[in-house]
């Protein structure tokens, strides 16, 4: 929590994407911490504790993304991970999601409501 307000860590090497989630978190309600790389998500997760964690899973190398939420449960991550993936229904096919132990998989482009609907069940009503 910050200020009384859920912590969301975004992961993603897209600013415009950062942008856009950072405008839709905020007036909703929440507040953001955001990385460009997955070492920098690693350090944000470690400085900030946030409450939950939505990692892209596509960035620097393609399964980057995976790599990075595989280091956060070796770190000890606990809060709900989420990925976000522009790849569609190729997605299953190459990861197992569910050895990953994910709270969801959101479809790039984002659906704000489907995202808002998945923090409220993971992190309770706004």
């Amino acid at each position: 929590m910050k200020n009384g307000k859920p912590l969301i860590l975004y992961v993603e090497d897209d600013a415009d994407f950062r942008d856009a989630m950072r405008i839709v978190l905020e007036s909703h309600g929440y507040s953001l911490v955001e990385a460009a790389t997955g070492e920098e998500g690693l350090r944000q997760f470690t400085v900030h504790q946030p409450d939950l964690v939505i990692v892209d899973l596509m960035m620097e190398e393609v399964d980057s993304g995976t790599s990075m939420v595989r280091d956060l449960k070796l770190a000890g991550c606990q809060v709900p991970i989420v990925v976000a993936s522009s790849v569609g229904d190729a997605l299953e096919a190459n990861t197992d999601y569910t050895a990953l132990g994910l709270a969801g998989v959101l479809q790039k482009p984002l659906d704000f409501e489907n995202l808002l609907a998945l923090l409220e069940s993971k992190l309770g009503k706004r």
